[in-house]
């Protein structure tokens, strides 16, 4: 029975049709609308490529008038975090760029330990293809985590270069020795991040896949970076400081 202003009562079938169908269990609400949840779940497939083609293949159905599709859930945190990393990246290079500047004084050492970030990018990618991950969020703060311990290797090869060029060493001996001096705390560097995080990087229980990615890579990211750091970036700085060399024997002459 519905109630009437003036009080009476009078059934609901006399206002209203009722029907019995097929519909949603629960009807929530959120913002003062109703809506309905559909969700589902990915196996064996990054979110971002699967979101995409679910949202192609749903744009196709002919909604009726005061109804809307929002997709959220994983997807909006990761669309979010996504947004969120391509803030921090660039603000974090640029920290660390002015950091190493105020360290060396110069631009050109700065930019040159800046190099060595694609070394650790390059076995990070690889480590994922390999491996099978999707790339994710995980990922992104594995590979900034990266950023610090590549420039870390790089201003531990550059202050050494200089070290041996002020005890009066030429361009070529001092980056020889430099290296020699300093394979030893690069390779320690990498191999104890790289043990640490061998467990999460094998581990299959609860909560492997947030954790799994970001060991993935940034072990990964190891490998390559100490490899390319110890034997191509010495060859880099030398081609940078050869027009010093140069300068230095048309003084002499």
């Amino acid at each position: 029975m519905v109630p009437c202003g003036d009080g009476t009562l009078i059934p609901l079938k006399s206002i209203a049709t009722i029907e019995k169908d097929n519909g949603a269990a629960f009807i929530y609400r959120d913002n003062i609308k109703r809506y309905i949840g559909i969700k589902f779940s990915i196996r064996d497939r990054d979110l971002g490529s699967t979101i995409a083609e679910a949202q192609q293949k749903v744009s196709k159905i002919k909604l009726p008038d005061g109804y809307s599709i929002g997709w959220t859930g994983q997807f909006e945190n990761q669309q979010r975090a996504t947004h969120r990393l391509a803030q921090v990246v660039p603000i974090s290079l640029v920290l660390i760029f002015f950091l190493l500047f105020i360290l060396f004084g110069n631009i050109k050492d700065s930019l040159l330990v800046l190099a060595n970030v694609p070394f650790a990018l390059i076995g990070g990618i690889i480590a994922l293809h390999v491996t099978g991950m999707n790339f994710g969020i995980s990922a992104g703060v594995g590979m900034i985590a990266l950023f610090g311990i590549c420039i870390q290797n790089g201003v531990i090869l550059i202050s050494e270069f200089h070290q041996n060029k002020k005890d009066g060493l030429p361009n070529d001996q001092s980056i020889y020795k430099g290296v020699k001096s300093r394979t030893r705390p690069v390779v320690m560097t990498a191999l104890m991040a790289s043990i640490g995080l061998l467990p999460a990087a094998l581990s299959t229980g609860i909560g492997s896949e947030s954790q799994k990615p970001l060991a993935i890579v940034i072990i990964g990211g190891l490998i390559s970076a100490t490899i390319l750091t110890l034997l191509v970036f010495p060859i880099i700085y030398d081609i940078f400081n050869r027009t010093e060399k140069v300068q230095r024997r048309v003084a002499d002459q």
